[in-house]
């Protein structure tokens, strides 16, 4: 993608796998002047931030309901955790049109809450799970001791259970910082207006009725990429942390 990136759109068709003849950073300087990077970033930078402050509070008590509430049956237990599953066999792409539907009757299209509720339900699915088999194998005794010694249910929670499952905590974080800032369905089909265009979105603006700027879509798309590789470089050992700790535990 890098060497791409330095072609102009006749190399990129018709002579893709080799060097750039010349180094050139005519595409880099057109995907700048066309993408407002600044507006581009603070609105999924907003998206984002609040999106995993919602869907972390509400998939850590899910979880952890399901991981300590004792059922009068265990077939509704069994009932819930199937109803999770089969949400993450649920693609994206059928849910748009209801989603659209939904989203214009509430009056929310083109707006920062068309995006948020939709990405908040489509994670529930995965952080519950998650969350539930580490959770699952969380030392009770722990618990056990912090209510002997006078602990309420939100101290426990927020003084014992999730320090402790903090390395689960960043992945989840860090898997759902990834997702929404390369989520596209959604944005397309959701945000119309230039001033509300997500990073993902803006690069389509490369693409016209009767030609597509190879050239500006690769530059624009590097530039989508790096951040978050830096961001995935500095946060690897926690996902690595996490996903272990909820293999093990679960």
């Amino acid at each position: 993608m890098i060497l791409l990136s330095f072609k102009s759109n006749n190399e990129i068709l018709n002579d893709p796998f080799t060097f750039p003849k010349t180094l050139s950073f005519d595409n880099y300087s057109r995907a700048l002047s066309t993408l407002k990077l600044g507006v581009l970033y603070q609105n999924t930078f907003i998206i984002a931030a609040i999106t995993i402050i919602i869907e972390l509070l509400i998939t850590f008590m899910s979880s952890y309901a399901l991981s300590r509430m004792v059922f009068r049956s265990n077939r509704l237990k069994n009932s819930i955790t199937a109803l999770l599953l089969a949400g993450l066999a649920i693609p994206a792409f059928i849910l748009l049109f209801p989603v659209y539907r939904i989203t214009i009757s509430l009056g929310l299209l083109n707006s920062y809450a068309s995006l948020i509720i939709p990405y908040i339900a489509t994670s529930v699915s995965f952080n519950t799970l998650l969350f539930t088999g580490f959770l699952r194998g969380f030392p009770r005794e722990v618990e056990e001791a912090a209510i002997i010694d006078g602990s309420g249910l939100f101290t426990l929670c927020s003084s014992i259970v999730v320090p402790i499952i903090m390395p689960v905590i960043a992945t989840v974080f860090i898997f759902n910082v990834l997702y929404i800032w390369n989520e596209f369905p959604f944005a397309v089909t959701l945000i119309s207006k230039e001033s509300m265009q997500t990073i993902s979105l803006g690069i389509s603006q490369f693409k016209g009725r009767f030609n597509i700027d190879y050239g500006g879509i690769i530059a624009a798309s590097t530039l989508l990429i790096i951040p978050q590789l830096v961001f995935f470089a500095i946060f690897q050992r926690f996902i690595i942390e996490g996903m272990t700790a909820g293999a093990v535990k679960g």
